[in-house]
């Protein structure tokens, strides 16, 4: 009979409340979560819990939010609950060294890449934009660099040229909580999990996104914005000036026979939402959203008055 294991579990978005639910589904115990502190969210600003935090709290699993875990009270108090291993997803704070040697297995970490490619914050996001063919997650012992550490368990998929950073996030989710669960099956086991050093020499990084990583630029061939719009949706979207005016693009695609040469980039075609290019390229835009206005199709903007036609 395979063992029961004493798991703690570290994560804060939707991301790592897939792996929390595979994890909880089994015979091992949940013993504590650690996620974000509850932040005030929306117009009434309302403190609002982690998806993971709730999903504890509503399971009746004890919680823990330190604003760090660098002091020795924290980590005293992480030492405390004897885990055989923490399992960290999208946790949003560093462990230091006493945390990650503190359960009997170390800590280990699902990260949303194929990893050493895209360490960091925004793999699933720079994925897309880089136009890779595939991405997956990674298992790996954490040490006390960024994504450093040895690989237990690697799984990829095939990326498909519409896949929007929502679609993949969900495939990756769900991914990562299985392959949370055969590596801490294994560990139950035999007592161990087989970790093979990185090749550190083929590391790339996926810094953190910042709003203005969605401001659009139509000198860009129509491909690499398509990229960009699918990366960076939901957030931070996407950014454009059209016909004068500012508008998110929600949804676009490339036209493959483009038969309108030699117009100034950012020209708008016609009323089907083909935009112009560089590269003499073109766009054709899908779902458009005003500024403070619902989001609409191209045709739906223009009879809206929203975009002018000339």
């Amino acid at each position: 009979m395979t063992k029961s294991l004493r798991i703690g579990f570290m994560g804060t978005p939707d991301f790592a409340l897939e792996a929390l639910k595979a994890l909880h589904a089994t015979d091992h115990e949940i013993v504590c979560v650690y996620s974000q502190p509850p932040r005030p969210k929306g117009r009434g600003q309302q403190m609002q819990l982690s998806p993971v935090h709730d999903y504890a709290e509503r399971n009746l699993i004890p919680v823990f939010h330190p604003k760090s875990l660098k002091k020795a009270e924290a980590q005293a108090e992480f030492a405390d609950h004897n885990l055989d291993v923490a399992v960290v997803a999208a946790y949003g704070l560093i462990l230091p060294k006493a945390v990650l040697d503190a359960p009997k297995y170390g800590c280990i970490n699902i990260h949303a890449s194929l990893l050493p490619r895209w360490r960091g914050a925004s793999p699933i996001q720079r994925a897309i934009w880089q136009g890779d063919a595939q991405s997956g997650v990674t298992i790996m012992q954490m040490d006390e660099g960024l994504d450093t550490g040895p690989e237990i368990l690697k799984t990829a998929i095939d990326l498909d040229n519409r896949e929007t950073a929502q679609t993949l996030h969900d495939k990756l989710a769900d991914l990562g909580g299985k392959m949370a669960v055969e590596v801490v099956n294994k560990l139950a086991e035999n007592g161990q999990a087989t970790a093979i050093e990185q090749e550190n020499e083929r590391a790339t990084y996926a810094h953190l996104l910042k709003k203005e990583d969605g401001d659009l630029n139509w000198d860009q061939d129509a491909q690499a914005i398509d990229r960009q719009i699918r990366a960076l949706n939901p957030w931070p979207g996407v950014r454009a000036e059209i016909g004068g005016k500012m508008f998110k693009i929600l949804a676009a695609e490339p036209v493959s026979e483009a038969t309108h040469a030699n117009r100034p980039v950012g020209t708008i075609l016609d009323k089907g939402g083909n935009i112009q290019c560089g590269d003499n390229t073109v766009l054709n835009i899908k779902i458009i959203q005003p500024a403070g206005k619902k989001a609409m199709d191209f045709a739906s903007a223009v009879n809206g008055g929203y975009i002018s036609i000339e």
